[in-house]
């Protein structure tokens, strides 16, 4: 299966190197360019591409508007979004990933890894760079939200999904996750699949953010860094 690819840059030789890249790919096709969130959106309903590359700083509406927009959308709402920005430390990553982004790399990623984490996030999974999970825990450091008692925000999810959901939130990978709980990897991916339907969770992305506002995982900072321990 060919998966359609839509790239959104407010920079038109950004946008044209991506372009030409996925287009190298044989299972990959560009489907389009915009330039700004606005153009992203009637293009991402036009075109209806399996994934979009959206650039956060663009003029107009931005990425995590047209973000929102398009996964919010019944029109669009199949399309993948994967957010490449410039800065490792933007203030808005956090934001597009609640908006509905599935995952989130950083421009200076080798082109092999983007096309892989195209074909991951068309897969339905998410993907995270390796900075991400502390750049939430970040986030929540600065600016914490009254978050729902786990009892409340987890009444139907299960003490062992709970324990896959903490550890998720801890920036695991499931391969980590089953060596941690002693489990095979498919029986992590059955915990995960059901853990996205009871919390209606679009990917793992966001399976992050539910595990900090739950209150099963909380932020602290040591020495000036600032991280979360494995339970």
């Amino acid at each position: 299966m060919t998966i359609r690819v839509l790239v959104a840059d407010d920079q038109a030789l950004v946008r044209g190197s991506f372009r030409i890249l996925v287009d190298t790919a044989d299972d990959l096709i560009s489907v389009g360019e915009a330039g700004t969130g606005t153009e992203a959106v009637e293009l991402a309903r036009r075109e209806q591409p399996d994934v979009a590359l959206m650039d956060i700083r663009m003029p107009g509406m931005d990425g995590i508007e047209a973000t929102r927009q398009i996964t919010a959308s019944l029109q669009t709402s199949t399309v993948r979004v994967l957010i490449l920005t410039t800065f490792g430390l933007d203030e808005y990553v956090f934001a597009a990933l609640r908006a509905g982004a599935s995952g989130f790399l950083l421009k200076d990623t080798p082109p092999a890894d983007l096309l892989a984490a195209i074909r991951v996030i068309a897969a339905g999974d998410a993907l995270l760079a390796p900075a991400v999970t502390r750049r939430l825990i970040e986030e929540f450091t600065r600016h914490p939200e009254p978050g729902q008692q786990p009892a409340a925000t987890l009444a139907d999810v299960t003490e062992r999904e709970q324990e896959v959901l903490t550890l998720i939130g801890c920036g695991l990978s499931n391969s980590e996750i089953a060596a941690h709980l002693h489990v095979s990897p498919s029986t992590v991916k059955t915990h995960i699949r059901r853990l996205l339907m009871k919390l209606t969770a679009r990917d793992r992305a966001q399976l992050v953010i539910a595990a900090y506002e739950s209150g099963l995982v909380r932020p602290r900072a040591t020495h000036g860094r600032t991280g979360d321990s494995i339970p």
